[in-house]
């Protein structure tokens, strides 16, 4: 818990008045996690990864999509050795421990789904051969929600990887007046210091995976995506691999509250993060105007928790 404090606290000094984003994003990071930011452009998106990879001591690798961008320069290609007479695999950006796709849906939906295989299974398969990503290894995608001329939304597999969607925002006036005088003279990203590696992330990712979670809590998780399952307004509820993020999602909450078990309030804390953009809403909610984050509030309040206290 204390390297994770200590990581948030030197993001800080490059991304201010977002503490709760950075937060969220460390509990993503030790659940194993994807993070999709949907924002417009300019509000501190790609600041936030390269701050998180440096106080972490990770490499970091960004492509700006664009509909030019090819899957080999995700994944990787094999190209003839004319001395050595064979083909020789040359590594693309996804091998790295930090991959920032900028505006992920600019590009075609055949490089979209290049990155399928590597955030699941954390690797990527090139002429039948299969390559390993460094450990640990997160993506954080960013989309531009407003301007949409030319863009291509995600599919649903893609969505469904992505273990929560944030939104950064405009900051506070107060705030922007703070990132106003600090970039007067040095780019703060040059006051992040490396206060972890990537052994430390993946010794905290397993304390994480080790966070009991009492059978209670499981049946209260598997409760709420039932409810989304059900629900009218929505077509398409939350998949069990939505389920699993919310469970490794809480453990990470209650691993940064100096818990090694799980309480309802930590799957209450991620729930909507974890959870709304995986749904498909019905035509009916359309109609009536009605948002999957309404529908979510409602699952919350209606379906009871269970009796376990910090």
């Amino acid at each position: 818990m204390r390297q994770a404090a200590k990581i948030i606290k030197e993001v800080k000094k490059a991304v201010i008045g977002k503490d709760d984003i950075l937060i969220k994003v460390m509990e993503v990071i030790l659940s194993g996690g994807n993070i999709l930011i949907e924002d417009i452009p300019g509000v501190g998106k790609t600041t936030m990864a390269l701050a998180f990879s440096k106080a972490m001591q990770l490499e970091c690798k960004r492509v700006q999509f664009t509909p030019d961008v090819m899957p080999s320069d995700i994944t990787g290609f094999s190209i003839y050795n004319k001395a050595t007479g064979k083909f020789e695999y040359r590594e693309g950006a996804g091998l790295c421990n930090l991959l920032l796709a900028d505006e992920i849906n600019r590009t075609s939906s055949k490089t979209q789904s290049a990155l399928l295989e590597l955030m699941e299974e954390r690797s990527v398969t090139v002429d039948g051969v299969t390559h390993k990503c460094p450990s640990p290894h997160i993506v954080i995608a960013t989309q531009n929600h407003v301007e949409t001329a030319g863009a291509l939304p995600l599919p649903e597999s893609q969505m469904d990887r992505f273990t929560v969607r944030l939104t950064m925002g405009y900051p506070s006036l107060e705030n922007e007046i703070a990132i106003l005088r600090d970039r007067q003279e040095v780019n703060p990203l040059n006051n992040v210091e490396e206060v972890a590696t990537a052994y430390d992330i993946i010794e905290m990712k397993r304390k994480v995976e080790n966070i009991y979670r009492h059978d209670e809590i499981f049946e209260y998780i598997a409760k709420l995506m039932k409810a989304t399952r059900e629900n009218e307004y929505i077509k398409t509820g939350v998949s069990p691999r939505g389920a699993l993020a919310l469970s490794n999602m809480s453990a990470a909450c209650a691993f940064l509250h100096k818990r090694d078990y799980v309480i309802p309030e930590d799957i209450k804390q991620v729930f909507l993060d974890v959870c709304a953009h995986r749904l498909v809403m019905s035509p009916q909610a359309r109609v009536s105007n009605v948002t999957g984050s309404e529908v979510l509030k409602e699952i919350l309040r209606k379906v009871p928790e269970p009796s376990i206290r910090g």
